[in-house]
């Protein structure tokens, strides 16, 4: 996300919906995020999933180890030739660890093509991506906005979005899944930023004595 785009994308949705301007005005616009290069496409979504389901300081000190067993360079060679019980030893699941040679694996093959993954829709990212194991909707997603910077993903499985925007939007519960899709419809097509707000507001009562 490009940071005059952001500030355009902020400055739309302020004036559609209240509440989000009462966030822009607490939180400002969103932090502006650069594509990640294609070389380092791979290691961005190994990290993701190393961080799967794990809290972020434990999640840091696996990764860590990750990238220092690999000789500080995750590349698809690297995890290939590794041993297993060497990606063990640095705290990965079992799972993870399948999940992350698979990846390599049909990265190598050309299966997974994260040099051209760019020029694929939404949509066509997430079909591409979870087809490796141990990479699901919520994963792509994640790839989708902080690696490819697209505007307009909106993560209505995350519970930290579901849960800032019921507290935000002051629905008394917190919206399913199928719910939220339809609440995030007139924010289109900046619904990624929507996403990071709720995140905030989140993050806020997590905060709260």
């Amino acid at each position: 996300m490009a940071g005059p785009v952001v500030i355009q994308a902020t400055a739309s949705l302020r004036e559609r919906d209240p509440v989000l301007a009462g966030l822009i005005d607490r939180h400002g616009p969103p932090p502006p995020r650069r594509r990640v290069p294609a070389v380092r496409r791979f290691a961005n979504l190994a990290e993701m999933i190393v961080y799967q389901q794990l809290a972020g300081k434990a999640a840091a000190s696996i990764h860590g180890r990750f990238v220092v067993a690999l000789g500080g360079a995750v590349r698809p060679e690297a995890v290939l030739a590794a041993p297993p019980e060497l990606l063990s030893s640095c705290g990965l699941s079992g799972a993870k660890s399948a999940s992350i040679r698979d990846l390599a694996d049909k990265v190598m093959s050309g299966e997974v093509e994260l040099d051209r993954i760019g020029r694929l829709t939404d949509d066509q990212v997430v079909e591409h991506l979870t087809r490796v194991r141990g990479i699901g909707p919520w994963t792509a997603q994640m790839f989708l906005m902080s690696t490819l910077g697209r505007l307009d993903v909106w993560p209505v499985g995350d519970f930290g979005v579901r849960a800032g925007f019921g507290r935000a939007w002051g629905l008394g519960e917190i919206p399913a899944p199928k719910e939220l899709v339809e609440l995030g419809e007139p924010f289109r097509p900046y619904r990624s930023l929507v996403a990071w707000y709720c995140w905030q507001v989140a993050d806020d009562r997590e905060a709260a004595p």
